[in-house]
């Protein structure tokens, strides 16, 4: 059974906070316990607790003087280089949190507009609705695509210019149908949000498009 979270808050009932300050406290000193043991590293804890006069110190109070005075003996902006606050701590945490939010807004809207593509070209759904952000969207989806396959038949077509003559129109046929395949079978696997898009108009997680894909002129 997985743990339950706890919420980072001030535990207003005695007892249960007391109990939790014994449990936490042990499992801290353990801690820097085994990451002293485990990984050679110089490690102390001074816990100061409302209801003792004096602070708990691990492993003892020589050891813990010796690691505070070789603290002190680092230049100033070395001693502060990694400190973190209970605030910056969380705000850390916060922004961590905002990232990934983004980036899921990021890939959710990505597989929205690659449905919206499919559906359409289907004949399942009309474009008659569509706001002008997402047909913005929608666009810079389908140029994408497109430039893929281009990419997709440069490549057959390097690879035709290595075969012999002997097969060269076998090789020609098969390559065809492999790039039909492609556009037939409405595979696309570049279209993952997985993948790295040059200029992409969805970093931001939000629907930031408007005006930003221009399409070409059209030149028959």
């Amino acid at each position: 059974m997985a743990r339950k979270k706890v919420e980072l808050k001030y535990i207003t009932n005695d007892s249960k906070r007391k109990a939790t300050l014994r449990k936490r406290k042990s499992g801290l000193t353990k801690k820097v316990d085994e990451i002293s043991t485990l990984c050679g590293v110089d490690a102390c804890a001074i816990i100061y607790t409302p209801d003792e006069p004096r602070p708990e110190v691990w492993p003892s109070p020589s050891e813990v003087n010796r690691v505070v005075s070789r603290f002190k003996e680092m230049p100033e902006l070395e001693q502060s280089k990694k400190m973190m606050s209970q605030e910056s701590f969380l705000r850390q945490r916060i922004q961590k949190g905002q990232d990934q939010l983004k980036k899921l807004k990021n890939e959710n809207r990505k597989k929205e507009m690659n449905n919206l593509m499919f559906q359409s070209l289907a004949g399942c759904q009309s474009l008659d609705n569509a706001t002008m952000i997402d047909l913005n969207d929608l666009a810079w989806i389908i140029d994408q695509n497109i430039k893929e396959i281009d990419k997709q038949i440069s490549k057959l077509q390097g690879q035709e210019g290595t075969s012999s003559n002997n097969n060269g129109v076998a090789t020609i046929n098969g390559e065809q149908a492999q790039v039909d395949n492609i556009i037939n079978g409405g595979v696309f696997p570049f279209v993952d949000g997985a993948n790295n898009f040059q200029n992409d108009p969805f970093v931001d997680g939000a629907n930031i498009f408007q005006n930003d894909y221009r399409p070409a002129p059209f030149d028959p």
